[in-house]
This record gives C-alpha cells, structure tokens and sequence, in this order.
C-alpha cells in the first residue's frame, strides 16, 4: 500500500486528534461514564467521593482513582468546603476541544480520500 504525504496542515490535525486521547480513555471506562452520569444529576450541587460511593459497586479508593483521572482530562473539578470536596462536572470545554479535533480529522481524510 503506498504511503500518502500528508501536508503541514494534515499533520497537525491528526496530532491534534491524538492530544485528545486522554479525554478518549478517561471517557472509555464504564465506572468513569457512571461517575460522569451521577455527577450530572447534581449538576449545582455537586457530589462528595462518600456519595458518590454510595452509588456505585466501587470501593472508595476505587472511586477516589476515577475522579482522579476525570480531573487530570478537566472532565471533571472540585471545590473543598471544610473538610470535603464537592465534584462537579466540567464538561464543555474537554468536549468541545474534542469534537474540534474530530471534525479536523474528518477534514483531512475526506481531503486525502478525495
């Protein structure tokens, strides 16, 4: 199969893609999109890693690793109120750089298929 030479602009798209992969991976786990789930249910308020717990069929520590990974792909903040954290779903931004990305690629391989 002969090797197509992507221009700059291509390149940079299909690099921009793989930037987003964190956001990808951290999206992929079923225990993550439950988290992502409840989380939207209280959208103002928010919700602690106790209640969270509660919820799921994790242990806390298990939990605790989850948001973790949500807050490091910026799905996902925080916001301490003495003793606890209250999470809260950050989503728009992650996504929209996302779907950005996606649209990118769509791009150059309709360019390259062309």
């Amino acid at each position: 199969m002969p090797t197509i030479q992507l221009t700059t602009e291509q390149r940079r798209a299909l690099e921009g893609f793989a930037n987003e992969f964190e956001t990808v991976n951290a999206l992929a786990d079923r225990n993550r999109q439950k988290i992502i789930l409840l989380l939207c249910e209280r959208l103002h308020q928010g919700m602690t890693v106790t209640e969270i717990t509660k919820m799921m069929a994790i242990t806390q520590p298990a939990v605790s690793h989850h948001l973790k990974i949500l807050r490091e792909a910026g799905l996902v903040s925080f916001k301490k109120e003495g003793l606890q954290s209250f999470y809260h779903v950050t989503l728009e931004a992650p996504l929209k750089s996302l779907e950005d990305a996606i649209h990118q690629v769509r791009l150059t391989v309709d360019t390259i298929t062309k």
